[in-house]
């Protein structure tokens, strides 16, 4: 390894250019603290090209000078180690001289700075290497001026431990004994044969993974051979699918669609004579049928015409009735005067009995008044109720029902309510329909589902007490002795409300429900389900559904009408007659005699009581006459209603009967016309096949196979479906490919086996290789433990290292370590680092196992060593210790060391470099004293 000479700095921090001494063993750098003692040491490493200490770099000192350019040179020695020419340092660069240049130029490149490294034989200076070209200069960069400087002794194994930074002397200390020995390996150079070794290790490795990724592509030639194998079935499969598409398609298909043609044909041939059957029954039926319907049109006739004849006779004997009544009321008012009369004669001459009577007149005036005004009341509603029904078509909604009906027309949500679908079929069960749906007579459908999140939100706004529901099913055809079946609906309902109708039995009286299972109703409207039976009878005048529903509310009206104005006509008579007997008695209380009166019209009551009970009893045979022809007549109503109804239905039952026979009539006669053409198609078919391909045996095997042709063009779709969609293999050379390469894996396999057999072959002589070279490593290990023990006889410390078990095998080389023990002043050995020596004695252990790994195998010493600051922290006898040590060692040292009243930190050097700080209004640093020692030091015994 080489030795520094000379060094010189341009522009290197805030030194403008300085050249320094270093041709001797021990140079200490001196001077107080910032004034640069660090920076010099960081030029060398930088120079080396090696990091500054942290947290420095070469850019922080270079734009420090703001200069564009800055020069580090150090001149070297290149003398050979032994008398052969190649044992020069830089004898690899074809340099022969004993000095050789080192410079490395710092350049400003933008707003970087950028290394330049150059080495030149012989002692040149930074003007010469200014005026020569980059490439005369042969420029290098980092990473190549690391591997020149290691082919000139400066390995970056020794790099990495010889630039020792501020208070870390003893770093060394700290490495682990399988660091250590790395170290040792790497600085001798056996770490690169070892290297080498486990680089034919894993070559080896590497032809293994070859081998392997040969077995893998004969493994993937194994799955291409299988593959095109596969490939030769899938072609073979494709020529058979092509050959059963070719035949399906011209052969299989058209005979089974003529023989399924032919037994279709014959199976409408059947189906149409049935059909001419049932069209005879259905003729007949329809001729009874409309005797039936001329039946009930002549009932309805006969009804209507006797309903006419009462109307007219109760009219007459309305007439009548208060004919009669007119002349019987003068009568009986001329009776009920004389009454009046009679009771004030005996209350005349009594006042105050006269006033009680007027007291209890009046009472039942105000009574009767109050009845009188409710009746009127009444009357009046009724008439506003019948002109409400005036040209409507169904009974009006209640107002609930309108003000949702309001708020979902706003929204434009399509609905409708029940009450609105339903049309009751057979009059006779309407009680019982309008009874089981009164409940749910103001449900509201809607039309669409979509709305019904929108249809709940106004419902609960509404506090809406019916349901809500979204469109349902269509309703089927029902049971004939369903509820459902006497109702017809104009819309989908709910299935539950479906099921509900269908389950409900209708019977005609409650003793033949009980005979069966399940709910029932009877026509009055009398119901039993699973919780038992009870009426759901609706009044008249509240049904709901259908037209007859609103004339159901309207005659409930007009009896009602009629009701009140029967009560009316008595009411008002007596209403009357207290008012004239309140004005006799205040009469009589003014005087007015009623004795008087009755003398006066005596002949005239006279004659009233005498004519009055025949007149009365001619008004009561009127009314019972009228009475009984309205009866009559209501009767004679309701059957002409049953009548009409029972006629509607059927009449329309008829025509929706006759619409769909006529119309299966006109289809059984295009189904003829249909059938016959047909025939003559299939036996033109049948000439086309060729006789072969339609014989009874040939047809048996095609149906037994293929069952029809639905079957065999859905088989004939699938086989189109697998050519189209799958892939197919359509080369017909890939039987030949298939044979090649067959053979090219059989010679694979045999070449594999070959390399498999070589291989093992190098790997066992690269093993055995380094079986024998694991002896080096021993004589390695052994020159290193010499080394430190005659260093540590030097240093007057008796070292000694525990030589580790080396074998041939990767897992006992990792974890292989060196193990070193010192001891100082008989006190006990101590290991690297245990915490038990001092900062001397580990400043000294230290150093020790650094210069043992540079002392050359010939010499004492080797090499050269920078180390900042090694005396901080020690006291003046391990400072002694450590200078000795230096001085024992004859190897090249560079030292830092702040000024100090302690002079012995400055005996060891032969050269001393002073610095000083820059001042505060100077632009450079002062310039750098040296002192060099005459003569040699003398080393003391300690």
């Amino acid at each position: 390894m080489f030795h520094l000479q000379n060094l010189e700095l341009v522009h290197w921090d805030y030194c403008q250019r300085v050249s320094l001494p270093l041709d001797a063993s021990i140079i200490t750098i001196a001077g107080p603290n910032g004034s640069g003692k660090t920076t010099l040491l960081d030029a060398m490493r930088t120079l080396l090209g090696l990091k500054c200490s942290q947290p420095r770099d070469f850019k922080t000192y270079a734009r420090h000078a703001g200069a564009n350019v800055a020069w580090l040179r150090a001149v070297v020695d290149n003398r050979p180690h032994t008398r052969q020419t190649s044992s020069r340092p830089f004898a690899r660069r074809l340099m022969y001289s004993d000095q050789v240049t080192l410079a490395c130029r710092i350049d400003r490149n933008g707003g970087d700075w950028q290394r330049r490294y150059m080495v030149v034989e012989g002692d040149v200076s930074i003007e010469q290497l200014t005026e020569r070209p980059d490439k005369e200069l042969q420029v290098m960069g980092v990473e190549a001026w690391g591997r020149m400087l290691a082919d000139a002794g400066l390995s970056p194994a020794i790099a990495k431990v010889l630039s020792l930074e501020q208070g870390q002397t003893d770093r060394l200390c700290e490495y682990s004994p399988r660091e250590l020995l790395r170290l040792v390996f790497d600085v001798f150079g056996d770490q690169e044969v070892l290297n080498h070794y486990d680089t034919a290790r894993e070559h080896q490795q590497q032809l293994g993974r070859e081998m392997v990724q040969a077995e893998k592509e004969l493994d993937h030639s194994k799955a291409q051979l299988a593959e095109l194998q596969n490939k030769v079935t899938n072609y073979l499969n494709w020529q058979h699918k092509v050959q059963e598409r070719e035949r399906l398609a011209t052969e299989v298909l058209p005979v089974l669609e003529w023989h399924g043609q032919r037994q279709k044909l014959t199976e409408r041939s059947r189906d149409l004579r049935r059909q001419r059957q049932h069209a005879s029954q259905a003729k007949a039926e329809r001729a009874q049928k409309n005797a039936e319907l001329l039946t009930l049109l002549e009932a309805r006739s006969h009804a209507e015409t006797e309903e006419a004849r009462l109307l007219q006779e109760r009219d007459g004997a309305a007439t009548q009735r208060d004919t009669t009544r007119d002349v019987e009321r003068p009568l009986e008012d001329l009776v009920k005067r004389e009454t009046e009369l009679l009771a004030l004669v005996d209350k005349e001459s009594d006042a105050e009995a006269l006033t009680r009577h007027l007291q209890t007149l009046q009472a039942q005036e105000q009574e009767l008044n109050e009845r009188h005004s409710e009746l009127l009341q009444k009357k009046k509603r009724i008439t506003q109720d019948l002109s409400g029904l005036e040209g409507q078509k169904a009974p009006p909604q209640p107002e609930d029902a309108r003000r949702l009906r309001q708020r979902l027309q706003a929204q434009k949500i399509d609905h409708r309510f029940l009450a609105e679908v339903v049309e009751v079929k057979d009059e006779h069960w309407r009680a019982a329909i309008e009874g089981v749906l009164r409940p749910l007579r103001w449900m509201v459908l809607l039309e669409k589902a979509g709305d019904l999140a929108a249809a709940d939100t106004i419902a609960s706004a509404e506090r809406y007490r019916h349901y809500t529901v979204a469109p349902g099913d269509v309703v089927p055809a029902a049971d004939p002795h369903a509820l459902l079946a006497q109702v017809q609906f104009d819309a989908r309902l709910p299935r539950w409300l479906i099921q509900q109708l269908q389950n409900l039995r209708c019977v005609d009286i409650p003793s033949e429900g009980r005979q069966t299972t399940g709910s029932w109703i009877t026509p009055q409207a009398y119901s039993f389900d699973g919780r038992g039976a009870r009426s759901v009878w609706v009044e008249p005048r509240d049904h709901q559904f259908g037209a007859a529903a609103l004339q159901a509310q309207r005659d409930a009206l007009e009896r009602d009408q009629r009701r009140l104005e029967t009560e009316l006509g008595p009411l008002t008579q007596a209403f009357l007659a207290v008012k004239r007997q309140i004005e006799d008695c205040k009469q009589a209380l003014a005087g007015h005699s009623a004795a008087q009166e009755l003398a006066r019209r005596c002949d005239e009551f006279a004659a009233a009581r005498q004519a009055w009970p025949g007149a009365k009893q001619a008004r009561i045979a009127a009314a019972t006459r009228w009475q009984q022809l309205d009866t009559a007549y209501g009767e004679a109503k309701t059957q002409h209603q049953r009548a009409d109804s029972q006629y509607r239905s059927l009449e329309a039952a008829l025509r929706q009967r006759f619409q769909e026979a006529d119309r299966l009539a006109a289809e059984l006669v295009q189904r003829r016309t249909q059938l016959t053409s047909d025939a003559d198609t299939s036996q033109l078919r049948r000439r086309q096949i060729p006789p072969a391909w339609r014989t009874p045996a040939a047809l048996q095997a095609l149906v037994e196979h293929y069952r029809n042709d639905i079957q065999a063009r859905l088989r004939l779709e699938a086989v189109e479906i697998d050519l189209a969609q799958d892939t197919w293999e359509q080369d017909s050379t890939v039987q030949e490919r298939y044979r090649r390469m067959e053979h090219t894996v059989r010679d694979q396999g045999f070449n594999l086996d070959d390399h498999k057999v070589k291989n093992f072959q190098a790997a066992t002589a690269v093993f055995n290789a380094r079986e024998s070279y694991i002896e080096v490593l021993r004589s390695t290990v052994r020159r290193y433990r010499n080394n430190i023990q005659e260093l540590g006889v030097l240093a007057g410390v008796e070292v000694s290292a525990d030589l580790p078990a080396l074998e041939n095998d990767d897992t006992v080389l990792a974890q292989a370590g060196l193990k070193v023990n010192f001891n100082f002043d008989g006190k006990g050995s101590i290991g690297l680092n245990d915490g038990e020596a001092s900062g001397g004695q580990q400043v000294i252990k230290s150093l020790i196992l650094l210069v043992g790994l540079l002392k050359d195998e010939d010499s004492a010493s080797g090499g050269f060593v920078f180390i900042d600051e090694p005396f901080a922290h020690l006291d003046v006898r391990n400072i002694q210790l450590v200078g000795h040590f230096l001085r024992s060692t004859q190897a090249q040292y560079v030292l830092t060391t702040p000024i100090t009243h302690n002079l012995e930190v400055f005996e060891p050097a032969e050269i001393t470099l002073v610095t000083s700080k820059k001042p505060r209004d100077s632009r450079w640093a002062p310039p750098i004293a040296v002192a060099k020692r005459r003569g040699n030091p003398v080393i003391a015994a300690l």
